[in-house]
């Protein structure tokens, strides 16, 4: 089974150490703060103390070409750029970059990182989403222009089917899924007939200008 291999294991290390581990993945930890090792390694096969910019260490815990690597080394921006071309140098293709910047961002992207996260920008996008828009329930930036949001109707679709809505002819969006919440159900990729209900929630794709023409 493919291992996850997290270093750097500050706050948002541990938390991804034990969200995984709750999620039944096989975890390795490393971190050169002996404290932070301990408080993690009850949700790792296998933590160690070291610091990664060292090679040697980064290779001694057993990573592979088909792991997934994510590095969190906080604003040390030169380690995780040194880290980052260790693991490419390692065959490691599946490499996840914690972020402090979008200049940081460029650099990893250019250097191999194949996903950069950028937690402050992300979460502070999902919270301007719902102040703004009442009727946002979760929102999904993807990679790209193009993002996923939960959004309950507007009113003036309740009662419509989707054939009527037309949404992808007005507003270039498409519908994935219904959630209903009365009772609780899901339908995937529904036809032109459904008929949307007040207690249904819309899983829409789209382009951010084109969703914010249907929300409330």
């Amino acid at each position: 089974m493919p291992k996850f291999v997290i270093v750097g294991v500050g706050n948002f290390g541990f938390y991804l150490a034990k969200s995984l581990s709750e999620e039944g993945k096989d975890v390795i930890a490393m971190d050169h703060n002996k404290e932070r090792v301990q408080r993690v390694q009850e949700f790792c096969s296998y933590a160690v103390v070291g610091n990664a910019t060292d090679k040697s260490i980064l290779e001694s815990v057993g990573i592979e070409k088909d792991d997934t690597a994510i590095v969190s080394l906080g604003d040390d921006i030169s380690a995780s750029v040194l880290v980052t071309l260790y693991l490419k140098d390692l065959d490691i293709q599946n490499i996840y970059v914690k972020i402090i910047s979008e200049d940081h961002g460029r650099v990893l992207e250019k250097i191999g990182a194949r996903e950069i996260i950028f937690p402050e920008r992300d979460l502070a996008k999902k919270v301007a989403q719902t102040l703004s828009s009442p009727n946002v329930i979760d929102y999904l930036p993807l990679t790209g222009e193009y993002d996923i949001v939960e959004i309950a109707p507007p009113k003036d679709f309740i009662g419509k089917t989707l054939a009527e809505l037309k949404l992808r002819n007005k507003y270039n969006i498409s519908i994935l899924a219904v959630r209903g919440l009365v009772p609780e159900s899901i339908t995937m990729n529904p036809g032109g007939s459904f008929i949307l209900k007040d207690s249904d929630i819309l899983i829409v794709l789209g382009k951010p200008d084109d969703i914010d023409k249907i929300k409330g």
